[in-house]
């Protein structure tokens, strides 16, 4: 499908010709690759990455470790590897701002380079990545991608997260890894990167707290100055890159006259000392490469200086890329990359205009769909057009048939290259240059047996009534569904839906139920659809979680008022608790909170939801007069006024480091074990604490007003114990709670002690 007519006026307004050929015309100007390498999408230094490719014309690439599973979600409710396909997307979009390739170190949602949590630790983070894999998929990047210069994000210090520390640990290792050619964790041809930088500025801030300074600047990379197309500051253009990683909250306005240089120390260099530049003691040019080819570099000049003269672009683009595809080596993937840029300023400066798509934008395999293409062509010069199909598809006239074996719509594709889209493509041949352009629209291709299940996880409270869980299908492909159920177990379908039955004697565990069709596995399929980044998908084994577990449920008209930012209400709906979620209606009403007992603030609602700000004062009143009420974990700049949002003053810690516990086995210890809250209706113990996925919590306070009784101690090893990360307080006749534990991840992955420390927590007092 194509893009609607707003969407593509506003890309078209945001992308003129001019800027995109202006831009298109930088990296022209040299052979040199600079390698970036962080840890998560968002780790990438956007503003310095914006100088060097649209003033200094170095050509760009990344390598991300994992897809950012472990982070928080600012717009919605996805986690661990559903955010990890929106944030592998919204990646890819921040790359293409930059004119960046992308590469990942992660290749399935199922490796082991996953984005675990937060980790104070390098080793615990190799640890679990495993040592010997990190190091050979960033060996073969490098082997690939043979940048110059190597330059990760952060530094291998005490009071940097632990991936972080891991990756730029592995960049001073791969320098000579990737050049030894007995390496046996990489079978491509062996590579020399020539220098490797350090920021030789601190990463300390809002999450992290440096202990070390940072090492002396060896060269700087000026960030102030503006781009000549658009006038528009680098650290400006930087953002736009950065806004793309929503999730993670990014993108803030640039003020003038607040720009930053970026300075870098030269940690280890094969070429010998810089003097001014990071590319000093570099081949700069083609003729660097081989003489015979500086009769190309003297026609780029000529392409990039008669800017913007359309016409005269084109010309010496062309004479530049008919001479370089004559001699060109192509064992150099410099030289073949500047053929792609090449293509591309001469398709841009003809003025040729294509645009292509799919009639249908879901396909199964095996199924036909209608190719569309829009074109102009340039006066002056031939142009084809023809589709770049994957493996095992056909293509007859104007239709195109998926192959019958056509695997899923893969959610972590390895690699992101703006001059080579996936296919499908379009592959544009203007005046004998040929480039690839990406569709408007990826299409979106099914696993070819599946159905969806409502609900994916359950769980039965065996301490009421409700045993029998009613699982409802969809989207069902040809096929009789039937659950694969343990001994014990009964299932009766009707019209989609299916009753599971327990046994009477069902005990207390984790249960997995996969769905099949005519004894198939089935697989689900879940989309994400933001306006920001392109429709993704991501297909996994059709199956039913399920969480036996005893859960007394508190005696409470339960108010609850969410973000956007958890599934708090569905899960104590799950158990058996009367919730209400509370919508800008109900907020608005005269008595908002009075027909509740208990009132549930979710994770970061204080800053989504104007309207519960407004009732503030509402709310400390009614806590006063016997309300109870429990707040979710903030940070400090979700507008909590540490004064002003509790009833009683509760500041939160910065940097989050220093407030967290990251260990998901931290010891617990119950500093005050006789408390209400540790007591009932659930008695909490240490099977509570077991099982914890990620971390304990995080944010945790960092002091309160004296009316607040800590109720919990942990800590992460080698480290003093903290002891905000459960307080209560007695406030007039009610009380107010406030969890910095991350209880909603924890149900979300079923976690029994989180359903039993939240019940407690909604217990009127």
């Amino acid at each position: 499908m194509p893009l609607s007519a707003p969407d593509r006026i506003a890309a078209d307004r945001l992308t003129p010709r001019a800027t995109a050929l202006w831009r298109a015309l930088q990296p022209l100007k040299t052979v040199v690759g600079f390698l970036n390498s962080g840890a998560h999408p968002d780790d990438e230094t956007s503003t310095m990455l914006a100088v060097l490719a649209f003033r200094d014309g170095i050509n760009l690439s990344y390598v991300c470790a994992n897809r950012g599973e472990g982070g928080q979600n600012d717009i919605g409710t996805e986690m661990t590897e559903d955010l990890g396909t929106v944030r592998t997307a919204e990646m890819e979009r921040a790359a293409d701002v930059l004119d960046m390739r992308l590469y990942w170190l992660s290749e399935t949602p199922e490796d082991r380079i996953f984005d675990f949590g937060f980790s104070k630790s390098g080793v615990e983070t190799m640890a679990k990545w495993g040592r010997d894999r990190t190091l050979a998929r960033l060996v073969d990047v490098v082997r690939i991608e043979r940048p110059d210069i190597l330059c990760p994000t952060f530094l291998n210090i005490p009071g940097q997260h632990g991936h972080h520390r891991a990756m730029t640990e592995a960049a001073h290792l791969v320098m000579d890894l990737a050049a030894d050619t007995g390496f046996a964790g990489s079978r491509l041809p062996a590579w020399q990167v020539s220098k490797l930088y350090l920021p030789a500025w601190s990463g300390a801030g809002g999450a992290y707290d440096d202990e070390v300074p940072p090492p002396p600047a060896t060269v700087i990379v000026p960030g102030t100055g503006t781009e000549e197309i658009s006038g528009w500051p680098w650290a400006r253009i930087g953002q736009q890159s950065r806004w793309f990683h929503k999730t993670q909250g990014m993108g803030h306005w640039v003020a003038p006259g607040t720009e930053k240089d970026y300075p870098l120390h030269l940690a280890d260099s094969r070429v010998g000392p810089d003097s001014s530049s990071i590319t000093d003691n570099l081949p700069l040019r083609l003729a660097d490469l081989n003489a015979a080819l500086a009769p190309v570099d003297a026609q780029i000049d000529t392409a990039i200086g008669a800017f913007p003269n359309r016409a005269a672009v084109m010309a010496a683009a062309l004479a530049a890329y008919q001479a370089l595809a004559s001699a060109h080596a192509k064992s150099d993937p410099r030289q073949t990359r500047k053929l792609a840029q090449l293509a591309r300023v001469i398709r841009l400066a003809s003025g040729a205009e294509v645009r292509g798509w799919l009639a249908d934008d879901v396909l199964e395999p095996g199924q036909g769909t209608t190719t569309v293409l829009e074109s102009r062509a340039p006066d002056d010069a031939a142009m084809v057009v023809s589709w770049l199909l994957p493996k095992g598809w056909k293509q007859r006239e104007d239709r195109v048939h998926v192959a019958t074996d056509a695997a899923p719509s893969d959610p972590y594709p390895p690699v992101h290259d703006p001059l080579h889209p996936a296919a499908p493509a379009l592959a544009v041949e203007v005046a004998g240059a040929q480039g690839v352009i990406a569709l408007e629209q990826s299409p979106l291709v099914l696993p070819r047996v599946r159905a969806a299940l409502t609900p994916d996880a359950a769980v039965v409270n065996l301490s009421s009534s409700r045993a029998a869980i009613t699982v409802m299908t969809s989207g069902l492909t040809a096929g009789t569904p039937a659950f694969d159920l343990p001994q014990g177990w009964t299932q009766f379908w009707e019209g989609g839906s299916a009753i599971l039955t327990p046994p009477d004697d069902l005990a207390p565990g984790l249960i997995t139920l996969p769905l099949t069709l005519d004894g198939h596995p089935a697989q689900t399929v879940r989309r994400f659809h933001y306006p920001h980044i392109a429709p993704r998908l991501r297909s996994f084994p059709a199956t039913l979680r399920l969480r036996a577990l005893h859960v007394t449920l508190p005696d409470a008209r339960i108010g609850y008022i969410g973000g956007g930012n958890d599934r708090v209400a569905h899960w104590l709906r799950a158990i058996g608790c009367d919730v209400t979620e509370m919508d800008a209606a109900a907020l608005a009403s005269p008595a908002p909170f009075a027909p509740f007992d208990t009132v549930l603030i979710g994770v970061f609602a204080i800053r989504t939801r104007p309207d519960l700000r407004a009732r503030l004062a509402d709310l400390h009143a009614w806590v006063k007069a016997g309300g109870t009420l429990s707040t979710l974990y903030h940070r400090p700049w979700d507008m909590w006024d540490p004064g002003a949002v509790p009833p009683a003053r509760l500041e939160i810690g910065q940097p989050s480091l220093r407030w967290r516990v990251t260990d998901e086995n931290a010891v617990v210890t119950h500093l005050a074990p006789a408390h209400p809250i540790l007591n009932g209706p659930n008695p909490i113990g240490p099977d509570d604490w077991a099982g914890w996925h990620k971390e304990r919590g995080l944010y945790f306070a960092k002091s309160w007003d004296p009316a607040y009784t800590a109720l919990l101690e942990m800590a992460d090893p080698d480290e003093a114990p903290h002891q905000g990360a459960l307080l209560s307080a007695d406030i007039g006749a009610g009380r107010h709670t406030h969890c910095a534990l991350i209880l909603h991840h924890q149900m979300e992955k079923l976690t029994p002690g989180a359903f039993r420390l939240m019940a407690n927590m909604l217990t009127p007092r």
